[in-house]
């Protein structure tokens, strides 16, 4: 399996880094107060309209750009029931547009993702929201409000992503340490995990001379993954963790992935 094996970007000391600084920032207030799941009727109509642009212009040219091929999409048939019930998906974030990649290879469902706070309050702000991005409020007096949102959002049967290695490092092959987020939220929620991966392809010669492209993307869709009631609380989310992460792992095509499960203030490892 190809591996990038870049040097372009600054990956950061812990796993979970981020090395992209936001600039910009909005000044929203992610609190109590704060429409997490936007259900105005102004948001909507602007939802719809971006959503259309977003199926026939934005999707297309993305796909273009990433080199996107999608597997297992049968899956996606397989468990139609499991989905329909509400949904957690987790998947390597390896490129600033991965997300337009998933929403492309699950395709007719519209997930929501969550976004770092900082995310939501930079230049991309609306664009990220109209495509479905809600923030993690970065204060305690938003947490009931937003928990409030998700459970409701999943019980009426949503589709939520999360970038369970906690920040995007592009091109990046080994799958890092998950954070308990995702499993703790499917436990919370008594919804199945949904792992997905991205592995990589070499490009051809036009793209990776002229265009000077890294890698094309394959996006690898699994089968959804439950946790085991049969266990404590503490012990299905650290069981849940390490098997939505080997799920990862094995549609990565990773054996021997040179990282822990679970998070645990993880440091790089220079493997190349």
């Amino acid at each position: 399996m190809f591996d990038p094996k870049t040097t372009k970007y600054p990956y950061t000391e812990y796993t979970d880094g981020h090395y992209i600084k936001i600039t910009k920032d909005n000044g929203l207030v992610f609190d109590r107060n704060y429409p997490y799941i936007d259900k105005s009727k102004g948001f909507k109509f602007k939802a719809f309209w971006f959503r259309l642009f977003y199926r026939l212009i934005i999707l297309p040219v993305s796909n273009i750009r990433l080199g996107l091929r999608v597997k297992g999409r049968k899956n996606l048939r397989k468990h139609k029931a499991a989905i329909k019930g509400g949904i957690i998906s987790c998947c390597n974030h390896v490129h600033y547009w991965d997300f337009l990649g998933i929403s492309y290879g699950i395709r007719p469902y519209k997930p929501k993702f969550l976004a770092w706070a900082q995310n939501i309050r930079g230049g991309l702000s609306k664009p990220m929201r109209l495509a479905g991005g809600i923030p993690i409020p970065d204060n305690l007096s938003g947490q009931v409000a937003y928990s409030k949102a998700i459970r409701d959002y999943l019980n009426s049967g949503g589709w939520l992503h999360i970038y369970a290695e906690g920040s995007m490092w592009e091109y990046y092959k080994p799958i890092r340490p998950f954070k308990r987020g995702t499993a703790s939220y499917a436990i919370k929620y008594d919804k199945p995990i949904l792992p997905m991966s991205y592995t990589y392809r070499r490009p051809g010669f036009i793209r990776r001379v002229i265009f000077r492209q890294i890698a094309l993307f394959t996006l690898n869709i699994g089968t959804p993954i439950y946790r085991n009631k049969e266990l404590n609380i503490d012990d299905q989310e650290n069981d849940l963790t390490i098997r939505a992460h080997e799920a990862v792992c094995k549609l990565a095509n990773i054996e021997n992935n040179i990282y822990e499960p679970i998070f645990n203030d993880s440091k790089k490892i220079n493997y190349y």
